[in-house]
């Protein structure tokens, strides 16, 4: 009961924070300055990773490329060369990811244990070799690409929607970890964008909107890194079906995925187990 009458408390304090949010959609936020910053891309061989690249370095940031395709050298070592060769990196950018397109039981283990290694266990890894020189500057940016699939559920999405879900909740608990040491300079942002035409998954459909290309995603993602966004939903549709999903009930929900109507070609293996 007490609990319920301090939220009543704090419905002043909604309805002041709510309109001063509606104000702000209308006043155009100012881009940060990231020139000179030393930037840090996992996955940047290809897709996003490679076009993000190239939006910093049209803004003068220092580079730091990494790829699964391009560097071989343990994980602990390239960090150790980052560190001793460039300097403190200021700008994190956790995007490399793998993905399976199948259920359960066509998922090999392997494949699972890869998909959480890259998807979220990577974040932590850099994250945790990187945030010490941010917290002691109180000055950085962690940058989480994420998913659309880290919100919402997908079927035959199992390995790469829980490891999305992962890395969702890294990026908000690491922003509220930040906030309760009172590391004001340090920023975070994630990426949740639909499908996008990378590649990666084969015949994408759904009637949320046509499959994004990378070039529209990531002049999203630079908008929002630039202006300190920290939820970056792409189309913003998502958010509005993250807070239906929360509110509806489950029959009707079950109904409003049909007609979302999520497609694309994967590899079934309940039949085969079954046999």
């Amino acid at each position: 009961m007490k609990f319920l009458l301090d939220v009543l408390l704090l419905l002043p304090l909604l309805i002041v924070c709510s309109l001063e949010s509606f104000v702000k959609l209308f006043i155009p936020k100012r881009r940060k300055s990231v020139t000179g910053e030393i930037v840090l891309i996992t996955g940047a061989g290809h897709g996003i990773g490679r076009l993000t690249a190239y939006e910093f370095a049209k803004l003068k940031s220092k580079l730091v490329l990494w790829d699964i395709n391009k560097v071989t050298v343990r994980e602990e070592k390239k960090i150790s060369i980052v560190k001793a060769e460039i300097g403190d990196v200021s700008i994190l950018v956790n995007n490399a990811g793998v993905v399976y397109t199948s259920d359960l039981f066509a998922t090999q283990d392997p494949q699972i244990e890869k998909t959480f290694e890259v998807n979220v266990l990577a974040h932590f890894w850099t994250t945790k070799a990187f945030l010490p020189a941010m917290t002691k500057n109180n000055h950085g940016h962690i940058v989480t690409v994420a998913s659309a699939a880290g919100h919402v559920s997908v079927p035959f999405l199992l390995a790469y929607c829980s490891s999305k879900f992962a890395a969702v909740g890294f990026h908000k608990t690491l922003t509220d970890e930040l906030a309760a040491l009172q590391i004001t300079g340090v920023k975070t942002t994630c990426l949740c964008p639909n499908f996008v035409n990378t590649g990666f998954i084969k015949n994408p459909s759904t009637s949320l909107g046509p499959t994004l290309e990378p070039e529209e995603v990531v002049n999203r993602l630079m908008h929002g890194i630039l202006t300190e966004q920290k939820m970056i939903f792409i189309p913003s549709s998502i958010a509005f079906l993250t807070t239906l999903e929360r509110i509806l009930p489950e029959r009707f929900l079950a109904v409003l995925k049909r007609k979302i109507s999520v497609k694309f070609d994967a590899v079934i293996g309940y039949k085969m187990k079954a046999q």
